[in-house]
């Protein structure tokens, strides 16, 4: 009698597991704190090398500083800020889903010197009062037009002797930095990333509109 010939055995698929992007803070009080990367096109977070020269640049200790991270996303700039004890850090973020995804985990760690607000970056710079803040986070998509209008803003709104990261896709100079007053102190290439540490050392000559 002749056998029919076995059919192979079909395995139901399985279902792909889900990807879940985080970003580790640094250093501080909230050290190894994990912060969530949403599925966002354009969001990417400063790379974790990156936040670490540039708060050995600082000098680790923030303590007293107001800070303005304003173009937040995940907020690790600004959430790595008040990690190492600045004073206030103002979260600012356009997207509604970043908005709550930020306040979620300001709640979550108690962060009373985190205030997190959904708005325009650049407008919020320009209604800042002037010399009232110590350290600016300018971490623009990419694609975007911002960068100059932002810095101009940023210079008239951070302290003499305050501080302004700046990270960009291109390389920027004290000859294109010089009219808005500020200097550029240290610089980092990390692939596609410069990054720049830029100091006010003078009166911006230039209006915000």
């Amino acid at each position: 009698m002749k056998k029919e010939p076995s059919q192979a055995r079909v395995r139901p698929l399985r279902p792909r597991p889900v990807q879940r992007h985080e970003v580790r803070i640094i250093g501080g009080l909230w050290k190894r704190t994990k912060l969530p990367v949403a599925d966002k096109p354009g969001l990417r977070p400063t790379p974790d090398r990156v936040r670490e020269t540039l708060f050995n640049w600082l000098g680790q200790d923030l303590t007293g500083w107001r800070c303005l991270d304003v173009f937040a996303g995940t907020g690790a700039l600004g959430f790595e800020a008040a990690s190492r004890g600045a004073n206030l850090v103002q979260l600012v973020d356009q997207d509604a889903t970043l908005v709550v995804q930020l306040k979620k985990m300001q709640a979550h760690l108690k962060a009373d010197a985190i205030q997190v607000t959904r708005g325009d970056g650049v407008a919020v710079l320009r209604h800042t009062p002037g010399d009232s803040l110590h350290m600016i986070f300018l971490d623009p998509p990419f694609d975007s037009d911002v960068v100059e209008p932002a810095l101009v803003a940023a210079a008239q709104a951070v302290i003499f002797g305050g501080f302004v990261y700046l990270e960009t896709p291109k390389q920027w100079t004290d000859v294109q930095l010089e009219p808005m007053g500020l200097q550029v102190q240290r610089h980092l290439k990390a692939g596609m990333v410069h990054a720049h540490l830029l100091k006010r050392v003078a009166q911006s000559t230039l209006s915000t509109g």
